[in-house]
């Protein structure tokens, strides 16, 4: 086993490998080369195109779920995502939890013109050309939102919201020498221990499950195909430290880890209960309303059609949905209650 930590980068380093973090790990008679990248860095590009090219690799792996992979490999995707049929899968807070992290690294991709994710397609791009192996090998970033996001408590889930709405408006240029800083593990490690101080059950969802994951997942690949002997890895660097523990220490069967890195928990019944009560409410201010006065009753009704239905609708133009899309949004939005029969 043999680890690199070393010094930030110099931009002006004629060898692409110098100053990039690098973990070896043997396990099982299989060598694993772990590449700590920065997801919006043009040095971490061309230290995973030198590192595959410089050793002969039996596979490659990248820090992706089957559907990121997919994503980048048809960046359009998204523009052509059923907005209904997002809603009925229960998958619109990830999509928006998706668009919300992303923008951060969107707006270092403007100020620097590299893509975020641009090391993966880089790598995924040299396990195509060198016709080699390509696995991905992280959890599907819907479970691991749903596991994060149901282990916190009422007063976590408020401040992750908050944190996450206001990188939104967040528009301070970050130099990129910083950003080749993140590399460096006494600052990652230090800024993953305050995040871990502010809320350990995110910590432990976001960075120290899928640590875990993609070691099993590792595993369990090279159980499946024979004459694998060296793997290159291609992970973000605040993932590096823990899947260098994950493979040396987990001796957990590797599909039962992963099947239980899976598993999401019930979500909680109280919102659920908590909405119908809002409704019930409401419905029942409307019908007071009716039965002092008529006219006061229809004026509250057509002020609560209006409220659900204009904010769905924005939702959906937001979202950049047809304006078919966008009517029948704001016509299916508002839970019409029974008008009760004036007095």
């Amino acid at each position: 086993m043999n680890d690199t930590a070393p010094p930030m980068h110099d931009a002006e380093t004629s060898d692409p490998l110098e100053g990039q973090p690098i973990a070896r790990v043997e396990r099982d008679g299989v060598e694993y080369v772990l590449l700590g990248t920065a997801h919006v860095s043009r040095a971490s590009v061309d230290a995973v195109r030198a590192l595959y090219a410089r050793e002969d690799f039996d596979a490659v792996a990248v820090e992706l779920c089957e559907s990121r992979a997919r994503s980048m490999r048809d960046p359009d995707a998204f523009k052509r995502m059923d907005l209904f049929q997002v809603i009925r899968q229960g998958k619109v807070g990830m999509v928006a939890a998706s668009l919300v992290l992303g923008s951060f690294q969107k707006r270092l991709a403007e100020q620097y013109g590299i893509q975020p994710g641009a090391e993966m397609k880089a790598a995924m791009q040299c396990a195509d050309e060198g016709e080699r192996p390509l696995w991905t090998v992280d959890r599907d970033v819907g479970v691991t939102l749903k596991r994060s996001w149901r282990s916190l408590g009422l007063r976590d889930k408020f401040g992750v919201f908050l944190g996450l709405f206001g990188s939104l408006f967040e528009r301070e240029e970050i130099a990129e020498d910083e950003i080749e800083k993140l590399k460096s593990g006494d600052m990652l490690e230090g800024a993953f221990s305050e995040f871990a101080k502010s809320s350990e059950k995110l910590y432990a969802g976001l960075i120290t499950e899928r640590d875990a994951y993609m070691a099993a997942s590792l595993r369990e690949r090279v159980a499946q195909v024979s004459g694998v002997r060296k793997v290159l890895v291609v992970i973000g660097a605040g993932h590096l430290k823990g899947l260098r523990t994950q493979l040396l220490e987990d001796d957990a069967e590797p599909a039962l880890r992963m099947a239980e890195l899976q598993h999401v928990p019930p979500a909680a019944r109280w919102p659920r209960y908590l909405g119908f009560a809002l409704v019930i409410a409401i419905f029942a201010v409307i019908g007071y309303a009716f039965h002092r006065n008529t006219a006061l009753g229809t004026q509250a009704l057509m002020t609560w059609v209006l409220a659900t239905g204009v904010l769905a609708a924005l939702g959906a133009l937001i979202a950049g949905g047809h304006p078919l899309t966008i009517l029948a949004s704001f016509v299916a939005a508002p839970p019409y209650p029974p008008a009760p029969s004036a007095r």
